[in-house]
């Protein structure tokens, strides 16, 4: 028997449930209820209640710096106890939010961390630190998606804006995002994360041995193995 078109894109037992569009409005359950029944659909954000869909990602503008950022955030998380890190995994922040962040580094929950995993294996609150590689400074990244992680007590906020080639480390202070600012050496250092420290002027110059140079001189050092403790009492 020959499927009906509406019939192949919709699963046994979701034939009635609405298709998930860009710019749809909708609660957080009806959110996920539309994007279990659209398995085309290989990514898609609810941000301050309205349905955003990701179009196909490029090399150089999205897929290659995705893949700095987490090779930098890898090296990190694995020499430094009592951390996680998670790459496009969706995470559940209010019910007018449900984001798939490009990476998420965050405290283990047993250690004190701010979310949790739940039963259906998805995080649930605010991770410590969100990373997003967005198009340009114009991006829904640095809008209604920064505000959301700003209300919700993301405390680190990474954005790499590919076009103009900039990267900004917002840090949440007294309830406001300000910018991080390099220092003399060129080099950002998170302020939740001992020993997370980029070299900012190498990374937008795609020198990653540089960048995972100056990660790992301090990851090695007597300093970050007396702060990494502290961790667990964030």
């Amino acid at each position: 028997m020959v499927q009906s078109q509406s019939q192949v894109s919709n699963p046994i037992g979701t034939r009635h449930v609405p298709p998930l569009e860009n710019g749809d409005r909708l609660t957080r359950v009806e959110f996920e209820k539309r994007y279990a029944a659209t398995p085309q659909v290989k990514k898609a954000e609810l941000v301050e209640g309205i349905v955003y869909r990701a179009e196909a990602l490029r090399f150089r503008n999205h897929g290659k710096p995705h893949a700095q950022l987490l090779g930098w955030l890898f090296n990190y998380q694995v020499a430094t106890p009592n951390t996680e890190l998670g790459d496009n995994t969706t995470v559940r922040l209010d019910p007018d939010n449900e984001l798939q962040p490009d990476a998420a580094l965050f405290i283990d929950p047993k250690a004190g961390g701010q979310v949790q995993v739940s039963d259906d294996d998805y995080l649930e609150g605010a991770p410590e630190l969100i990373v997003e590689v967005a198009a340009s400074s114009a991006s829904y990244n640095l809008g209604d998606k920064k505000n959301a992680y700003r209300r919700n007590g993301v405390q680190e906020y990474i954005v790499w804006q590919m076009f103009e080639n900039r990267l900004d480390w917002f840090v949440l202070q007294d309830g406001e995002y300000v910018v991080l600012t390099p220092d003399a050496e060129g080099v950002i250092r998170s302020r939740v994360f001992p020993g997370l420290w980029l070299s900012v002027e190498a990374l937008r110059s795609g020198e990653m041995q540089t960048v995972l140079a100056v990660l790992q001189k301090v990851l090695a050092s007597a300093e970050h193995e007396a702060l990494v403790p502290q961790l667990c009492q964030k």
